[in-house]
């Protein structure tokens, strides 16, 4: 067994959920980028408001007094700070995570979050139009990954590294099958050259969004259809964030934190990620088109809720109590908010506080160590 110095477990839990933030920062640049670009003529407020369901934001959305067009929703994501979901909300929530992780931390990677948090709080009315907003796109994409590239090189392979991988692979898996979910189910109602016009539009949209769209032209078949697409996004083993892969590596990591530092409580998370890869696996994706890709995804996400639910249980602060069995749960229950990291009683909560469960801005809390 492998002796470093002990984690403590609000740590565990800090690395966690800003690699969550972050992730999630990214994926709404790629999402509003690809929505602006490939919106459809006549289909521009439903192309929109995909991505608020995506984040299951309907109530929020309108509960803060806006209206689905276009300008709208990007002030909603890049400008409303009152929007626990937006861009510099959940920046703000990896920041103050990073402030507590500060000891853990390289100077470089404390730089450039800051410096990307700097950026994200002067972006303005003006940036959210035409080329500019392309612009800021790349610009939160580019943040996201020097943060990523920074990681990679500059923090230190112990228990901490483990846990910030877990989070990030995690967040992608529920990104992927979020977005893969509302963008199916937004083509299923047209038929005849309307509905060939707009699969290859929202197609390329969603290979774009989860930035696969040029690994998949080169494995996929000149004629593709949306089996070739959903079985990239679920389970190309090669793809970053392809679910199979991101939970694959989540597996992996769990085991290594049990088997190099000892840590048995990973026993039931591990558990749960083999019984969601056996779901993944198990049946042909054309089946599962058949019987309804929509409640397909619905159980993966509550599997994927109750993976990290584990985790947290196991290692972190204060976790909301175990979830109802997943046979216990209404179907529809599954398109809750994406989840969330408990707070401390004066942390505002970034999107909820259910059983889903959002961390605090700050992971505060209990402070042992976690073996």
């Amino acid at each position: 067994m492998r002796m470093d110095t002990a984690l403590l477990s609000r740590d565990a839990e800090g690395l966690f959920w800003m690699a969550r933030y972050l992730e999630r920062v990214e994926n709404l640049a790629r999402l509003i980028e690809v929505t602006q670009s490939f919106e459809s003529p006549g289909y521009e407020a439903e192309a929109w408001l995909g991505l608020i369901r995506i984040n299951a934001d309907e109530k929020n959305f309108a509960a803060r007094g806006f209206s689905v067009d276009a300008d709208h929703v990007k002030r909603f994501y890049l400008l409303d700070r009152g929007n626990p979901t937006s861009v510099p909300a959940n920046l703000e929530d990896a920041r103050t995570n990073a402030r507590t992780l500060r000891p853990l931390m390289s100077t470089e990677m404390w730089r450039q979050i800051n410096v990307f948090h700097r950026f994200v709080s002067h972006i303005e009315s003006a940036d959210l139009h035409g080329d500019a907003l392309s612009r800021l796109c790349n610009a939160l994409k580019d943040g996201v990954q020097a943060h990523t590239g920074i990681t990679e090189g500059t923090l230190y392979r112990d228990q901490g590294w483990y846990f910030y991988e877990i989070g990030r692979q995690i967040e992608r898996a529920d990104q992927t099958t979020r977005m893969l979910d509302i963008k199916y189910t937004a083509l299923l109602p047209r038929e005849g050259e309307a509905k060939r016009v707009a699969e290859l539009t929202q197609w390329n949209a969603v290979l774009r969004a989860a930035a696969g769209y040029h690994a998949f032209k080169r494995q996929a078949r000149a004629s593709f259809s949306a089996e070739d697409v959903v079985h990239f996004l679920l389970r190309d083993p090669s793809s970053p964030r392809s679910v199979l892969l991101c939970l694959r590596r989540t597996e992996a990591h769990l085991d290594d934190l049990r088997r190099i530092y000892g840590l048995s409580r990973a026993n039931e998370a591990i558990e749960v990620a083999e019984f969601l890869r056996e779901i993944l696996t198990a049946k042909p994706i054309s089946h599962i088109l058949d019987t309804g890709l929509h409640q397909y995804l619905d159980v993966v996400q509550i599997h994927l809720q109750s993976l990290a639910g584990a985790i947290g249980r196991a290692f972190f602060r204060d976790w909301p109590p175990r979830a109802p069995e997943i046979d216990d749960m209404p179907v529809a229950d599954a398109s809750a908010q994406p989840e969330t990291q408990p707070a401390a009683p004066s942390q505002s909560q970034s999107q909820s506080a259910t059983a889903a469960g959002k961390p605090p801005a700050s992971a505060g809390g209990k402070t042992e160590a976690l073996a």
